[in-house]
């Protein structure tokens, strides 16, 4: 399969690019955030998302996909990065619906996916216990045979605050860092024992803390074996990291031509500061790195549609999130700092990327994570 976007998939980019420029834009994330909107998202406007079948992209048309691939989700992840759009399109498409797609049972898959495709079903994975990612550090128990009893509490669940049913990791044997003994349950957000508390996010994306006493769930309610979830939670943590590089892709590169504008608008001393050689430097050094954070992806997304083997995607999500986490880290802050005073302010918009690129740097994992698991993985 060429690293390159196909004619469908060329459309499909113009199509969202449209939307979220008009339906989605950033003034919109400042009025939901300065309205305490409780959603965090517009219902509207994830509707018409839904209707225009971006939750059903990756899923196979038996239940209620398009079955276009992960690149095609991947190009419109892009375009909503660009404007920074508020959506569960992440946490339910990419990270929820991906660990149902990949370890749910035939009748799991054909009960929600097609829930998740409408939009009608908002998914939120409950996996971090700490400060920092580590998938494995998981405390919270699920005691019982047959029926299970879950207790224990979880932090930055993304969306978990809207979420209709929550994908929690559990430990039903094992010690808490062991990779054996975890197990994936669907919980209902408003099953007895669940407490939600919404947390505000420096960037206004939706997460939550979320604390489990002595929930009850079904025989049905496990993904999977139990005990095995973690053969399901890495490749499935893998697909997360990925489009989570598509959509900051999205951000920095706007960021990017938001700056190299405002350098060909600013003047200092009767010229645009972009004529300045040491600003034009800092621009081309920003333009090559981005460059290669577009290869990346690319890369990324072509090898999850091609379905190559776990070892290699898990390499190319690392890699993919580490260097476009520095990337994005790189092009926010050059974009602050050529913006002068004015973008610390509020009124300018480039202030919103730092901050974006401040909390998906830490989502799933940082760039010193993902370098140390890349090195991990090549045997280093």
């Amino acid at each position: 399969m060429p690293m390159i976007l196909n004619e469908e998939q060329n459309m499909l980019k113009d199509s969202a690019k449209d939307f979220c420029t008009n339906s989605a834009p950033i003034t919109q994330l400042r009025q939901l955030r300065d309205d305490d909107n409780p959603d965090g998202f517009d219902r509207e406007t994830w509707s018409a998302m839904a209707e225009l079948g971006w939750a059903a992209i990756p899923w196979a048309e038996d239940h209620g996909g398009l079955s276009f691939g992960y690149k095609g989700l991947g190009v419109v992840t892009e375009e909503t990065g660009r404007t920074l759009a508020a959506s569960p399109l992440y946490a339910s498409v990419w990270v929820g619906g991906t660990i149902i797609n990949q370890g749910g049972s035939d009748a799991q898959k054909a009960e929600l996916l097609p829930k998740v495709a409408t939009g009608e079903l908002l998914l939120a994975l409950a996996l971090e216990e700490g400060h920092r990612h580590n998938p494995y550090n998981v405390a919270t128990t699920a005691s019982g045979d047959g029926s299970y009893s879950i207790s224990g509490k979880k932090t930055f669940v993304l969306d978990g605050h809207v979420a209709d049913t929550l994908v929690v990791a559990a430990r039903t044997s094992g010690d808490t860092g062991s990779r054996d003994g975890i197990s994936l349950f669907l919980v209902p957000r408003g099953a007895d024992g669940v407490t939600v508390t919404r947390t505000k996010m420096a960037d206004s994306r939706n997460a939550a803390n979320i604390e489990l006493n002595n929930v009850s769930v079904g025989a049905d309610a496990l993904i999977g074996a139990a005990g095995a979830g973690a053969d399901i939670l890495d490749p499935a943590l893998d697909i997360a990291r990925i489009g989570l590089s598509a959509e900051m892709l999205g951000s920095l590169q706007e960021c990017f031509e938001r700056t190299v504008e405002y350098l060909k608008e600013r003047k200092q001393f009767g010229v645009a500061i972009g004529s300045f050689q040491a600003l034009k430097h800092r621009a081309a050094n920003m333009f090559c790195e981005i460059e290669l954070s577009k290869s990346c992806v690319l890369e990324a997304l072509t090898a999850l549609d091609e379905g190559r083997d776990n070892d290699e995607i898990a390499k190319l999500a690392s890699l993919t999130k580490a260097k476009v986490g520095e990337t994005f880290n790189l092009v926010s802050r050059e974009g602050i700092q050529m913006h002068g005073g004015i973008g610390m302010t509020d009124e300018f918009e480039i202030g919103f990327f730092i901050k974006r690129a401040a909390v998906t740097e830490q989502t799933f994992g940082d760039v010193n994570f993902h370098r140390n698991r890349y090195g991990e993985l090549e045997g280093y």
